[in-house]
């Protein structure tokens, strides 16, 4: 146990021969739904196994210190190994031999919770549905976290929690309460809805990140923060903290979450940035490609929250407008987002929403001007890119396909960007990668492509986006169904990223 913080985690999991104690960082889920072991299936985790995931700066464990019909708690744990932390250029500005990384909450252990319930935090569930769309009892205790009482509360209360922070003291010596609380957190909500307040709002708390925060940034705040972030009392506050501080990113977020409301005398003192936010170039260079096709009815494939469809309703040339995606609960942000209940008949006539696979046949997508792949390919695994590309180019076979994706030369220009842009990316490509897929598409199901870059572009590396305009020009020759994928060498270049893939521990 570590010395430095009585909290610091020691557990034992039923599910192993003996004890498994690891000191590190903790956070426990536990709901009293029946089953409650049904809990399992939300976090796809067995409760009947530990599981272990290699992170850049430790090891997280899942392990489940009870299970039963009532009562249920799954544990995440991170064990932070320090040399590795030191080693990593990206650590944020604290001692590097004496800090709170090993046990207390922050960005190490959100990323954590990133990779290993990235299903849960999308809201899907393949086996309970129904209970993943359901709000439920739930508890969670994060023992060790920096920020006080108050903030906890002025954060977490708003969202529906009832909060219980409890100041951890200081050693007797010293008396006094330390900059530490232990929360736990109670409250009937969807599993999801809970997950994602923990992902934006640990590291606001911590007030720090262990990575560079780049512009995409931007985005995984909108995307976990669609449905409450825009109407939480302390949107500046969490926006500010969330993205590092960086005032021009913060900007951006918040004219994203309310473009329509009117800015407070907070948000004034906020700059205008000075160029355009990458995810604000990206939406221009697709609306002017949509443009340059003259496309009036489009689909937006993998629209999650709604960013792109938000831009598209504003605009009157586009007359038919469909949203299509694999979460039910990034539909329901979208909705959120659009207000759609309050939008004028005439408004709401021109957008629907469609829970569809990409990678299926869905007769619904069939017929349009044009389709939208706005940053969707790199989170597919690439073994199913082939069944995508069928879906898309060979059966719905929209007169134009408009696709973005990040350029991997790119990333040298984020100072400590060490991995991929973004925990859940598959792949990225290089722009020579990217250019042979999009070559091999276009001659398989018979359309012509162009490609070019978005955002401001570096003489060597080229810009951070790269776009590719694909235009129908013949019947498709290649199969309407899956296939091996053809470009060989860019699936052997890149590495696949498989985050719930896990280990099982054994005492």
């Amino acid at each position: 146990m570590d010395r430095r913080c009585p909290q610091a985690a020691a557990i034992r999991s039923p599910a192993s021969s003996g004890a498994v104690t690891i000191d590190g960082v903790l956070l426990t889920v536990t709901t009293t739904h029946r089953p409650a072991t049904d809990l399992g299936y939300l976090l796809v985790k067995h409760p009947g196994k530990v599981h272990a995931f290699d992170m850049p700066t430790g090891t997280a464990y899942v392990m489940y210190p009870e299970a039963t019909a009532d009562r249920c708690t799954a544990a995440l744990l991170l064990d932070v190994d320090p040399q590795r932390l030191r080693a990593r250029a990206d650590t944020f500005e604290l001692g590097q031999y004496v800090n709170d990384r090993p046990y207390a909450a922050s960005s190490l252990l959100a990323s954590a919770l990133a990779k290993v319930f990235r299903t849960a935090l999308r809201g899907a569930s393949k086996d309970r549905p129904e209970l993943a769309a359901e709000a439920i009892p739930l508890e969670i205790r994060v023992p060790v976290l920096r920020g006080g009482a108050e903030l906890v509360t002025r954060l977490f209360g708003p969202l529906g929690w009832t909060v219980t922070a409890t100041p951890i003291p200081l050693e007797a010596e010293l008396g006094g309460d330390s900059r530490y609380v232990d929360l736990t957190l109670t409250g009937t909500l969807r599993l999801a809805a809970a997950l994602n307040h923990l992902y934006v709002l640990l590291p606001v708390l911590d007030d720090g990140k262990h990575y560079w925060v780049a512009p995409d940034e931007i985005e995984k705040l909108l995307r976990s923060g669609a449905g409450w972030l825009a109407d939480h009392p302390a949107k500046v506050l969490i926006a500010r903290r969330y993205l590092a501080h960086r005032k021009s990113l913060a900007t951006t977020a918040l004219e994203l979450l309310d473009a329509d409301q009117p800015v407070t005398e907070e948000e004034a003192e906020l700059p205008v940035a000075r160029k355009a936010p990458l995810a604000g170039q990206r939406r221009d260079a697709v609306l002017a490609a949509l443009a340059e096709v003259g496309a009036t009815r489009v689909l937006d494939l993998g629209c999650g929250p709604g960013a792109l469809l938000a831009a598209l309703l504003e605009d009157p040339r586009f007359t038919e407008i469909v949203g299509a995606d694999v979460s039910a609960r990034a539909l329901e942000q979208a909705a959120r987002r659009l207000r759609l209940e309050r939008l004028p008949q005439r408004q709401r006539d021109r957008i629907r929403l469609i829970q569809t696979a990409l990678t299926y046949h869905d007769e619904r997508l069939g017929g349009y001007d044009a389709a939208v792949l706005m940053e969707v390919i790199e989170h597919v695994d690439l073994p199913r890119l082939p069944a995508l590309e069928a879906g898309v180019f060979g059966r719905a076979r929209p007169g134009a396909v408009v696709v973005t994706t990040p350029n991997v030369e790119y990333n040298v220009h984020y100072p400590g960007l060490t991995g991929m842009r973004h925990s859940d990316h598959r792949f990225e490509w290089t722009r020579a990668q990217f250019a042979a897929w999009a070559a091999g598409v276009a001659q398989r199901y018979g359309y012509s492509v162009t490609i070019r870059g978005v955002g401001d572009p570096d003489q060597t590396t080229g810009a951070p986006t790269q776009l590719a305009l694909f235009t129908r020009t013949a019947a498709a020759t290649g199969p309407a169904t899956a296939s091996p994928h053809p470009a060989a060498t860019a699936r052997e270049a890149t590495a696949e990223m498989t985050n719930e893939t896990s280990t099982e521990v054994t005492a």
